[in-house]
């Protein structure tokens, strides 16, 4: 049935409707999409994809704002489980914990769902080309977003490292998309062209921690929760006892 879902949504956007990766407003959406490829191209060790612990945010410092991280929750369900503050200003609200369907239009959201596990299953890449939805008094908004698969610490493709961009009249008030182009590629195939050179990509040392080890470097928005130890560090008393 998922393989009949894929074939439908192939179908759906044929090569007549599949909108050109080029037509993007500004060229500026395509540069964090390779950046972030290139640095996940960068940590994989031969035919197998990364893992999610190898990300190292100082590795997308040019792009976290854009980037995200999804983890598979269900068939056609992931949540996001870091997020930055573009895409957090597009939902109008923190995202960390919804689903990124969320952000699709209902008309969207099974075709979004069937996309996820094809890039979960193969594992693919998927690039996808978004139309902001219509609404009155608003203008128009496209996007680009890129599923870059990721092993969890179990070995399962279960993670999504992504990028999501928009532009036009993104506004004050919350946005979903339509789908108006994909493209699926296996994750050994050849990537298309950059149309902006990508920097090096900045691969996270195992003996050195892969967050920032002082709380004012993280990221807003990006960064995973962490609590602080304030006052004296405690201590550890010996208590002695007669028994």
């Amino acid at each position: 049935m998922r393989d009949l879902k894929m074939i439908s949504i192939l179908r759906k956007f044929g090569s007549d409707k599949v909108v050109a990766m080029d037509r993007f407003r500004s060229g500026a959406g395509l540069s964090p999409i390779r950046q972030a490829e290139a640095y996940w191209s960068a940590l994989r060790k031969g035919a197998d994809i990364p893992y999610r612990s190898q990300i190292d945010p100082r590795g997308l410092e040019q792009v976290l704002e854009y980037a995200f991280v999804l983890e598979r929750v269900a068939p056609g369900v992931a949540r996001f489980r870091l997020a930055g503050q573009h895409i957090c200003k597009l939902a109008g609200m923190e995202v960390r914990g919804m689903p990124i369907t969320a952000l699709f239009t209902p008309a969207a959201r099974p075709d979004m769902g069937a996309i996820l596990e094809h890039v979960f299953d193969t594992p693919a890449i998927a690039e996808l080309t978004l139309e902001g939805e219509r609404q009155p008094l608003r203008g128009s908004c496209e996007a680009r977003m890129i599923l870059l698969p990721l092993k969890s610490d179990l070995g399962e493709s279960s993670r999504i490292l992504g990028v999501f961009i928009a532009d036009g009249d993104i506004g004050t008030h919350p946005r979903r998309f339509d789908l108006a182009g994909r493209s699926l590629r296996d994750v050994n195939a050849q990537p298309p062209a950059a149309l902006t050179p990508a920097p090096e990509a900045v691969v996270a040392d195992p003996a050195e921690p892969t967050r920032p080890t002082r709380p004012e470097e993280a990221v807003q928005g990006f960064a995973e929760a962490q609590s602080a130890i304030q006052g004296k560090v405690p201590y550890l008393r010996l208590v002695k006892t007669d028994s």
